[in-house]
């Protein structure tokens, strides 16, 4: 394939937005800086963190576009979009997209390839249908959990590595026992698996998969970036770090991604914390609290880390 994916930290990107409700680009660049400033190898633009389903076609085109100017080559970007549910639309959105310089390969959505529920053959048939329309294109596979969570199968990721047509999968089956299985399959292949599960992602990178993509990556990235690249030479404790890590998570329950915004703010970021997908009247000084709180213990386990 023509895009090798880099292992270790994939954020699923923000979006800023201005006061009168539009993208903030001064702000998408500042947060990209922040993204390669913590290290991370990738950014996964325009998906569902991005607010892509409240986006309009145009819209999703230009923040890619803004994502890989701001990141000028510097690390990997892949980009999504594909929200549409009549097919002539998905081809549109995936060649406009692939049009952009510097986005390395293109993120199907799960749940837009078999919308009727109607089975595993129709499934595949549609993943098909894309990959042979589009041969010059890498693709990798979301399992957006909007508008419903669809999990690929074991044997379908199987053929997919093995044939070359798929080098992303973001994983949220939240099941460390099934990454295992999945990783098993696709060893050996260019597909690589990232994680999007704050509790089994470290179980998970344990057994080679490729690192993090989840929410969590727009607050602190460096830790785990840290646990990612000492599992193996410091695993105590690194795997202390990762359990950090999953009750870090759950701050994910508290009005995201309008609390990310809010936290990119409290670090140098200078954003809106509206949101076109969450509430930001529910940023009240509880929450705000524990924003404060997440934002004073990462300076902690920093200091603890030497990082």
């Amino acid at each position: 394939m023509a895009f090798s994916i880099h292992s270790g930290v994939w954020p699923v990107m923000i979006t800023p937005y201005t006061d009168d409700h539009k993208i903030d680009y001064k702000a998408v660049a500042g947060l990209c800086d922040w993204y390669i400033e913590k290290g991370c190898a990738g950014i996964f633009a325009v998906c569902q963190s991005s607010e892509m389903a409240y986006l309009s076609e145009q819209e999703k085109l230009d923040l890619a576009k803004a994502v890989t100017d701001a990141v000028g080559g510097r690390i990997q970007v892949v980009a999504s979009g594909h929200t549409a549910d009549d097919k002539a639309t998905q081809y549109r959105e995936i060649e406009n997209m692939m049009k952009i310089p510097g986005i390395g390969a293109y993120v199907l959505v799960s749940n837009r390839l078999d919308q009727k529920h109607e089975g595993e053959a129709v499934f595949e048939a549609n993943a098909k249908e894309i990959f042979n329309r589009f041969p010059e294109i890498d693709f990798g596979i979301y399992e957006c959990p909007a508008p419903w969570k669809q999990l690929v199968s074991t044997e379908f990721l199987r053929k997919a590595g093995k044939e070359g047509r798929m080098v992303f999968l973001k994983d949220t089956c939240c099941d460390y026992e099934l990454v295992r299985e999945r990783q098993k399959a696709v060893a050996g292949t260019p597909l690589k698996i990232f994680n999007a599960n704050a509790q089994s992602w470290f179980d998970g990178a344990q057994h080679g998969t490729a690192g993090y993509s989840g929410v969590m990556a727009n607050y602190h990235p460096e830790l785990y970036k840290w646990a990612f690249d000492h599992r193996d030479s410091d695993p105590e404790k690194a795997r202390q770090l990762a359990h950090y890590l999953t009750m870090a998570g759950m701050i994910e329950m508290r009005c995201y991604p309008c609390s990310a915004k809010l936290y990119q703010n409290m670090v140098g970021v200078p954003m809106n914390t509206f949101s076109r997908s969450g509430d930001e009247t529910k940023l009240d000084k509880n929450a705000c609290g524990e924003v404060e709180s997440l934002i004073e213990t990462d300076k902690y386990i920093r200091k603890l880390l030497g990082i």
